[in-house]
């Protein structure tokens, strides 16, 4: 099965033409030049193909995406606050190592012991949060400068030290 990572979310309709802004998370300015399609998560782990007509950056963080198919405002507006998904060989292309998003698929180790994958990244604004599954629990690792001792990028792993007692609330 194909990865799909998510890169942001339409935020809003622009212009008349059916245009969207979409607030991406990949860390770097970017035209997204060469995609050919996004992904919209229609039902859990359904994604959808939206071919990608023309793209302009508006900032650091949002680009103007024309989509096939969607030609005027109201068809826009349907697809706005829906996340936008990425085949992973995509978002490891435009994404900058450096942006959290780039942590997704990378295994958590505390006290030498694998917790599990990253399955998605929640940025606050002081932390950053980790969602793993353990034992088919959902459980959130806070990563910021007391937890997080290092990130393994040929590895894949993020070395983490834990307040006590935080794995045993969530299992």
């Amino acid at each position: 099965m194909a990865e799909y990572f998510k890169i942001g979310k339409f935020v809003a309709v622009h212009g008349l033409k059916g245009e969207l802004l979409l607030k991406h998370e990949l860390g770097k300015k970017t035209s997204l030049k060469g995609l050919q399609a996004v992904f919209i998560e229609e039902k859990k782990n359904s994604f959808l193909p939206w071919f990608i007509e023309s793209t302009k950056i508006k900032s650091e963080t949002e680009i103007y995406l024309k989509l096939e198919n969607i030609n005027s405002r109201e068809a826009a507006i349907k697809l706005t606050a829906k996340q936008v998904w990425a085949l992973e060989k995509d978002f490891k292309k435009f994404a900058a190592k450096t942006a959290p998003a780039s942590l997704l698929g990378y295994i958590i180790i505390s006290n030498n012991e694998s917790l599990g994958e990253i399955l998605e990244l929640i940025e606050q604004p002081n932390q950053l949060l980790c969602r793993l599954e353990i034992k088919g629990k959902e459980v959130l690792i806070p990563l910021h400068e007391e937890t997080l001792q290092q990130v393994n990028h040929k590895k894949k792993e993020v070395l983490v030290e834990l307040p006590d007692g935080l794995l045993e609330i969530y299992l």
